[in-house]
């Protein structure tokens, strides 16, 4: 009870500490036939003067009165560890209109006809209405607990698929749910040059035939064995569904922004540290343009990934390969230092001092005298100047 006392606690710090601009709407909906209310969250810097060409992923959560809030404070928390990117949230208040919305027939699995209305607001308008307005990027999120993620599931079956993260918390699946992902044809993911994931949760605060019926469920998923179609099937242990809420959020992000994380030791021992020096350099390129390309952000090169690499350029092949180490960050990174430091190593490494003082100089050039390494770097310009 201390512990998740305490990150709701911590939950609460960031959301206020780095409370940024919240924007509250009503938007007119010609397909409802009436206005629906819509909370808006821009992160910090979103606003800043030099921003202006930065994008920033989509989150569009359901149940706006008791996960927005929730789901916002956990994007803030994620975002200032590095361990995902900012977002931007749109809440959509159901309170009054979840019924109508979410609750499909029983009888067959459908939704009713006021589901798929409230299905395509969500697609056509709500969407719309964000990408036309904020510079959102192309990685879209649904977040929806009980009937409101079974509605999620829903969006599986487009033909094109626009939705990246179907985050299903305490879904309440209809009887068919099999049938219906079964229908739905999900080897078409496979056919994308994108990613995708599907985030279930059981907890063993559910009845028994809930419990068989998501536990079967994900074991289905697990089967599909599709590379771009991730499967994260989470069970959470707790007495309490509500706890459920609050346990499955974080999870769910985690797992979901895992490559935008630094390279851990676990990502390093598994994916890096057996690789030749030219692959390891690959990973890593790889590995942040894919984060640019889903998420829209461009991070700028962070130097404990930049180590992580350099130990095996260094080790394997006595630095042959840093001037390729440093051509790679000068690609995706033209404005860092780092790069030109890379090959002016290589070439002074290879008795070529004149060479090697040139890139120094200008990596030296690009740097702002208040950074802390300046000075280091202005060492190797003097000692080869000598």
């Amino acid at each position: 009870m201390i512990k998740k006392s305490f990150t709701l606690i911590c939950i609460l710090f960031f959301f206020n500490a780095f409370s940024q601009k919240l924007i509250e709407k009503n938007l007119d909906s010609d397909i409802l036939g009436t206005k629906r209310n819509i909370k808006i969250y821009l992160p910090k810097g979103y606003e800043d003067e030099g921003e202006e060409d930065k994008n920033y992923p989509l989150a569009i959560v359901f149940d706006a009165e008791y996960l927005f809030d929730t789901y916002v404070g956990n994007s803030i928390l994620f975002a200032a560890k590095d361990k995902a990117p900012k977002q931007i949230v749109v809440g959509i208040s159901m309170d009054k209109t979840r019924k109508k919305d979410t609750y499909f027939n029983e009888s067959n699995g459908k939704l009713t006809g006021s589901n798929i209305a409230f299905y395509q607001f969500v697609r056509d308008e709500v969407l719309f209405y964000m990408e036309s307005n904020y510079r959102t990027s192309p990685f879209i999120s649904l977040i929806g607990e009980g009937t409101s993620a079974n509605l999620i599931s829903h969006y599986l079956k487009e033909s094109v698929p626009f939705i990246n993260s179907y985050i299903c918390i305490n879904p309440t699946f209809s009887d068919f749910i099999g049938q219906q992902l079964q229908s739905y044809n999900l080897k078409k993911f496979l056919k994308e040059d994108n990613t995708f994931y599907l985030y279930t949760n059981n907890s063993s605060s559910f009845s028994v035939k809930k419990q068989t019926m998501i536990g079967e469920l994900q074991a289905g998923l697990s089967s599909l064995n599709l590379k771009n179609f991730n499967i994260i099937n989470d069970t959470i242990t707790t007495k309490s569904s509500v706890s459920a809420i609050s346990e499955a959020i974080p999870r769910a992000i985690n797992e979901i922004f895992e490559i935008y994380s630094a390279i851990s030791k676990e990502e390093f021992d598994k994916n890096i540290k057996d690789l030749p020096p030219f692959d390891a350099i690959t990973y890593l390129e790889n590995k942040y343009l894919e984060i640019e390309f889903l998420f829209g952000s461009n991070l700028g090169i962070r130097e404990r990934d930049i180590y992580a690499v350099e130990r095996i350029i260094i080790e394997k092949e006595n630095g042959d390969q840093l001037r390729e180490f440093g051509k790679m960050i000068l690609k995706l990174f033209p404005g860092s230092p780092l790069g030109d430091y890379y090959i002016g190593r290589y070439y002074e490494s290879g008795k070529q001092p004149e060479k090697a003082l040139k890139y120094y100089k200008i990596g030296y050039g690009k740097m702002d005298p208040s950074d802390p390494n300046s000075d280091a770097f202005y060492e190797n310009i003097l000692r080869l100047s000598k």
